[in-house]
């Protein structure tokens, strides 16, 4: 029996009831805790900025942290920021269905996790773009979902800009503003 199979598996119906914020992932709970450092919300706050301004689709909107994504009993997650086509009510606790972009900002907390465990599930629950930040350094990786698995479409370092487009949907992001 591995290390993981070990910890006790949580379900949405425990998540609920839980104070503070939390994201459950496979069935193991983890601490949003502590904040991220300001630079980490500036870049979360911009690259939100720039979806929603930039976004050339009516079924879509821009969620930013924390909105729930109840993925299955056992995954809930609260990305930085996503963008989702799911048609939803004004008074809807959580999104459904798998984002056409999510995008995660590193922090010492939560990097780990971003780059290998939210990674593997983003792409098992068909995410179509996945971007990951570094406040620190101003390095992205954006990677696209095709046949199943991620791949690196795009690394950028401070700048430049990046076109995404799905079904009738585009919208593109100039991260020399994110960065600013």
């Amino acid at each position: 029996m591995g290390a993981l199979e070990m910890l006790e598996k949580h379900t949405y119906e425990e998540y609920k009831k839980w104070e503070g914020r939390w994201e459950l992932i496979d069935g193991v709970a983890y601490a949003m805790s502590p904040a991220p450092v300001v630079k980490h919300q500036k870049v979360v706050a911009r690259v939100w900025r720039e979806l929603d301004e930039n976004l050339e689709c009516d079924e879509c909107e821009v969620y930013i942290a924390p909105v729930d994504w109840v993925i299955d009993v056992h995954n809930v997650v609260q990305p930085d920021v996503m963008v989702s086509c799911e048609e939803l009510d004004e008074d809807a606790k959580y999104l459904q269905k798998a984002p056409a972009i999510i995008v995660e900002v590193l922090s010492l907390a939560t990097a780990l996790k971003d780059l290998t465990t939210k990674f593997h599930l983003y792409e098992r629950a068909g995410v179509l773009y996945y971007v990951i930040i570094n406040p620190s350094t101003e390095e992205l990786e954006i990677f696209k979902l095709e046949d199943g698995k991620y791949t690196m479409v795009q690394e950028l370092q401070g700048k430049g800009e990046f076109h995404f487009s799905w079904e009738d949907c585009a919208v593109t992001i100039d991260f020399a503003k994110v960065f600013e």
